[in-house]
């Protein structure tokens, strides 16, 4: 009989190593090496009709290919739907990660309950693995979700799941999660590096040969990472993180990688009683602000997707306490804002090596820009000052190493959604200037950070 062999893959990069190692050569992070069994390698059965995993390959001119139409429907949720790039796809697998408990199985309950689009007439299948059919009509109850027409299963074999979608041929299928399927011809325990991989294949098979949409539940590691292997994210083609921040009842659904859509769009949701439900006007969340103004507050515009959102950037700067200065950043790049309190001091005359430095973003959002350069240092100068800048201030740009304010991608957007929420002044980049004046708002253009500080002081 032939011997199944085995690899070794990394759970961070997805890097294939013939033997273990404590070491990932590829990305260099530790004990992150699991082993994948591979079946025993045999003749290939001609097997499956032509297209999608078929034996015979055709050829054809890139200038011969019809056109396909994306025909999306919709899950009912705009702001998912926004993630999602204008809806589901038909034949596309979709990959939803977050922590436990942070609403992964509410939200795509409400999705299955009130599916709409053209798979409407076809309805959704929810299988889950780890709560038992009893539990999700429980759960259906309590949020006073329709029950007429969704179909559940309690299910964990790939194989059989399999089987249900041909019977039952839905045009949208829930698993959940990914982590505790498992394929039978795989030795080895649900969860592992194996069965995750085997197991997400076989679905996304599935889906493009049957033109089924598949939305699968990924489990997060305490890093915050997605569990199983990195290349269960190169298979699917949608991959969302739905966050949780901590005391908080607000959710942000962000989109990481979109094959049919922008990526780093962003979704916000409130956990209610009632389910999850949607926040059509994000900024004024992330605003809500005392009504007596503080040193160390600014706020800036970033530009989320293809949306500016307003937020609220907190710093703090006070003396060391022995030891070395920290810098702390959540929601921001810590080394940015080393990099950037360098800059202040070379350019700008302004010297913080005997200080700590905080910098918060409020309500728990990330921001991965470099917009919100000119109004993280603000926020610094602000509190370091101990001078609160004006409530109707809103800053947004870039800051490069020599000092210079370098323009931010859809500056016009910006600032109209500034003075949208009532915002009068504004410090941009000279190039981010509107040709036009802008009714009801000041703008400051600035070419250098210290022109920046020059405005603030006034």
């Amino acid at each position: 009989m032939a011997r199944s062999s085995a690899l070794y893959v990394c759970t961070d990069c997805g890097a294939e190593h013939a033997k273990w190692q404590g070491q990932c050569s590829a990305c260099h992070a530790w004990n992150t090496l699991k082993e994948l069994r591979l079946p025993a390698q045999g003749k290939a059965k001609s097997t499956g009709s032509p297209g999608y995993g078929s034996a015979s390959a055709e050829v054809a001119l890139l200038a011969d290919v019809a056109d396909a139409t994306e025909e999306r429907f919709g899950s009912g949720l705009a702001e998912l739907d926004r993630v999602l790039g204008g809806g589901f796809v038909p034949g596309s697998v979709v990959l939803m990660g977050g922590d436990p408990g942070a609403g992964k199985s509410t939200l795509l309950l409400q999705v299955a309950t009130g599916l709409h689009g053209d798979a409407g007439a076809q309805g959704a299948l929810y299988v889950s693995g780890e709560e038992s059919i009893q539990q999700l009509a429980q759960r259906a109850r309590r949020l006073g979700l329709a029950r007429d027409s969704l179909r559940v299963a309690s299910e964990t074999s790939v194989d059989r799941i399999e089987a249900l979608v041909t019977r039952e041929a839905p045009g949208l299928v829930v698993v959940d999660s990914i982590q505790v399927m498992h394929v039978d011809t795989a030795v080895s325990l649900p969860g592992s590096v194996t069965q995750v991989r085997e197991s997400a294949a076989r679905l996304t098979r599935l889906a493009k040969e049957t033109s089924t949409t598949v939305v699968m539940v990924g489990h997060v590691t305490k890093e915050g990472n997605l569990a199983g292997p990195k290349v269960l994210e190169h298979m699917i083609d949608c991959f969302m993180m739905l966050d949780a921040p901590a005391g908080s009842r607000y959710r942000t659904l962000r989109g990481q990688k979109n094959r049919f859509g922008a990526v780093n769009e962003l979704g916000v949701f409130a956990m209610t009683e009632e389910g999850m439900k949607e926040v059509t006007n994000p900024s004024a969340i992330f605003l809500e602000r005392p009504k007596e103004a503080a040193p160390g507050s600014a706020v800036t515009v970033t530009w989320e997707g293809t949306r500016p959102l307003l937020v609220e950037i907190q710093a703090l700067v006070d003396d060391v306490q022995g030891g070395h200065p920290r810098r702390v950043a959540v929601g921001l790049d810590a080394q940015r804002l080393a990099m950037h309190l360098a800059v202040l001091h070379r350019h700008c005359g302004v010297a913080m090596a005997d200080q700590d430095v905080f910098a918060n973003v409020v309500g728990g959002v990330r921001i991965n820009e470099t917009g919100a350069d000119l109004a993280l240092m603000a926020a610094v100068m602000s509190s370091f000052r101990a001078r609160a800048l004006p409530r109707d201030l809103v800053a947004f740009g870039e800051i490069g190493l020599t000092g210079e304010a370098r323009p931010a991608p859809n500056g016009q957007e910006r600032l109209r959604e500034a003075r949208k929420h009532g915002f009068t002044r504004a410090i941009c980049p000279r190039a981010n200037r509107p040709r036009q004046p802008i009714d009801g708002i000041q703008v400051h253009a600035v070419a250098t950070l210290a022109e920046a500080l020059d405005v603030l002081r006034e």
